[in-house]
């Protein structure tokens, strides 16, 4: 029998444990409903979002640094210091500690999400690595790989506490799915519905999969008559999985039985301002995308944004 591994989900910080957030580098929201399109710095490069509360964190592919935004009214700052690696999917647990998937720096970095201070630091792997997403579950973190068919565990002992830096699990996956090619493979990461699995989606096949987290073995999520071609990140509320097609600038909403091994596609989000959104995450009733904009030059002086939609 799987052990359990119930996603924290709902997760709200208090607003007093946050810091005075600076004005967001381009207009900001004024008052009445909250914006829909949420300005980041120029040059931010970002990719992924993760909530608490009013407020979602943004992280930069190009410098790892964290964007923090209140998302009443559009003002944000950057907390912490930029690392110089990328920080891409992200996580808030409900003791305000942000855990960072670090791309090509095969890491993974847990941080105080109102300082941006560095609690832990883990170092899953070298080249070749791009840890790319997180999921959290009641007793660990399980973070993806782009480059390489394993999924690394972060175990969360009592009261949550961290393990030591080479306190994680390297997990094969084995069964169903294969590794394609040097390109983007594991991407975004949720549970199933009744907590007992994990959903991976690759995205260079567009295929769902779910992962046993105890053995690694994997079976095809039968989704009929749907491929999730550039399938990014994911989001799983209730028995509704919001899938992100990026460079479709879509979001499959698929409609999953309890286990997670079936599911039927009764949808897709779009929205006229999307460019290429990645990651999503909910806050506020509505999903918030941010926009990578990756067939978009970056410079340091390009425009980003993240987007809010109405959730289905």
């Amino acid at each position: 029998m799987n052990r359990p591994v119930r996603t924290t989900l709902g997760v709200v910080l208090s607003a007093t444990l946050l810091t005075t957030l600076a004005a967001a580098p381009a207009q900001a929201h004024s008052g009445g409903r909250p914006p829909t399109v949420i300005a980041l710095p120029d040059g931010f490069q970002p990719e992924g979002i993760a909530t608490a509360g009013r407020y979602a964190y943004f992280g930069s592919r190009a410098t790892g640094a964290i964007y923090r935004v209140d998302l009443l009214t559009g003002r944000g700052a950057t907390i912490g210091a930029p690392i110089g690696t990328p920080s891409l999917g992200l996580k808030v647990d409900p003791r305000g500690r942000l855990f960072v998937a670090g791309g090509t720096a095969g890491d993974a970095r847990v941080l105080d999400s109102r300082t941006g201070e560095v609690l832990a630091r883990y170092q899953f792997a070298t080249t070749p690595t791009f840890v790319n997403d997180v999921i959290l579950t009641r007793d660990a973190a399980y973070f993806t790989d782009s480059h390489r068919p394993v999924l690394y565990r972060l175990p969360l002992g009592r009261g949550g506490a961290l393990p030591p830096a080479d306190g994680f699990t390297t997990i094969a996956l084995t069964g169903a799915y294969e590794q394609v090619g040097t390109g983007v493979n594991l991407n975004g990461i949720v549970t199933t519905p009744d907590g007992r699995a994990l959903i991976v989606v690759q995205s260079n096949t567009g295929t769902l999969f779910r992962v046993d987290p105890a053995t690694g073995a994997t079976t095809v999520v039968d989704v009929p008559g749907y491929t999730f071609t550039n399938g990014d990140g994911l989001l799983l509320l209730g028995r509704t999985l919001y899938v992100v097609q990026n460079s479709l600038n879509q979001v499959a909403v698929v409609r999953l039985n309890q286990a997670g091994t079936a599911g039927t596609v009764t949808g897709t989000i779009t929205d006229q301002n999307f460019d290429v959104p990645t990651t999503v995450a909910r806050a506020l009733g509505r999903l918030y995308l941010p926009n990578a904009r990756f067939s978009t030059p970056a410079t340091p002086t390009t425009p980003y944004s993240a987007v809010a939609v109405r959730a289905r």
